[in-house]
């Protein structure tokens, strides 16, 4: 097997003498050619070139959900083909790596390189579903370029925080839980539609949903962790199912402490809810369009702004080794 190992040398639990083991471990198992991103976007283009190469097998990503993203969306440059395109393996190394997680992978980078032998040792692998992301027809956004991700995309407050996020990351700080929280305080502090949303969520064959103040699209459960706590916004999402919604149509004080307490306690049987909440579950296709411009995340990466944004379900998009 020839496979090309992506590495972030910028990841956030892995140091260069750890790397280097990983390495090594890897490399006593197949034939591997490994790069170093050197620029954001460099591993959607080391994605790309593997999925036009004839001998590239297996693209192993080794960084946080971002480099992960990236990964996907060069593989998937020309569209989903499980049988033909390289499998994609992960071992995570950023501070959350949410999408590794959600596969049974240990959060460990040791340990998940040794999972990873394991499962190419006795050839597993499964076809997990995507979400794509693309502009609308007919609005000012429909020229903005498909993007896929791995397991959430948020429009409006939770792209405000990871937007806030970023930019103190661009400052030299670290990426921490405890960064993400201040940022949640501040975003709220700041949030301008958090008592009267600007979202309005339309799907064929059903009546729109309105005023909504936050949109998060799950393609799989848990939606993110806080540490070593799981949080759910859409328990039933699923890699095998299309593509879940939570909508909030309202965020005062009261009702962000009722939902953050509800996101603390969450499990996999219910996840937020009350009369401002919206749940849809295994959706196809849908698109959200708000009155002003507002932030978009996809995986944990911050987009800019858009006032519409059409989202489709693709199930059995990639091939996993787990």
């Amino acid at each position: 097997m020839r496979a090309l190992l992506v590495v972030n040398p910028a990841a956030t639990t892995t140091s260069a003498r750890r790397r280097d083991v990983l390495i090594h471990a890897l490399a006593s198992e197949m034939k591997l050619d490994v790069v170093n991103t050197e620029y954001r976007g460099h591993a959607r283009d080391l994605g790309r070139s593997a999925a036009e190469s004839d001998d590239i097998d297996m693209v192993v990503a080794l960084g946080g959900d971002g480099t992960v993203n990236e990964v996907v969306n060069g593989l998937l440059h020309a569209g989903p083909d499980p049988e033909r395109l390289p499998g994609l393996a992960v071992v995570p190394g950023g501070s959350t790596n949410v999408f590794a997680r959600a596969l049974g992978l240990p959060n460990d980078p040791v340990e998940a390189t040794g999972a990873l032998l394991d499962a190419l040792r006795e050839r597993r692998e499964r076809v997990v579903g995507l979400g794509l992301t693309s502009g609308t027809p007919g609005t000012a956004d429909e020229a903005v370029p498909e993007r896929w991700f791995t397991f959430n995309a948020g429009l409006g407050f939770d792209a405000g925080v990871v937007g806030r996020v970023e930019r103190e990351r661009e400052r030299g700080k670290k990426s921490t839980h405890a960064l993400y929280v201040r940022q949640v305080a501040r975003q709220f502090m700041g949030e301008p539609n958090r008592r009267h949303g600007t979202i309005t969520l339309q799907r064929p064959g059903a009546e729109p949903v309105s005023d909504l103040a936050v949109a998060i699209v799950s393609n799989t459960s848990p939606w993110t962790y806080l540490g070593n706590r799981p949080m759910y916004t859409s328990p039933k999402a699923s890699f095998d199912k299309g593509i879940d919604v939570l909508g909030l149509k309202r965020l005062s004080t009261a009702a962000v402490a009722r939902y953050a307490t509800q996101l603390l306690t969450s499990s996999p049987e219910r996840g937020p809810h009350g009369r401002h909440a919206v749940s849809l579950h295994d959706l196809d296709r849908f698109t959200l369009h708000s009155k002003v411009p507002l932030p978009l995340q996809m995986d944990g990466d911050h987009l800019g702004l858009r006032t519409s944004v059409t989202f489709t379900g693709v199930r059995r998009a990639l091939r996993v080794i787990v």
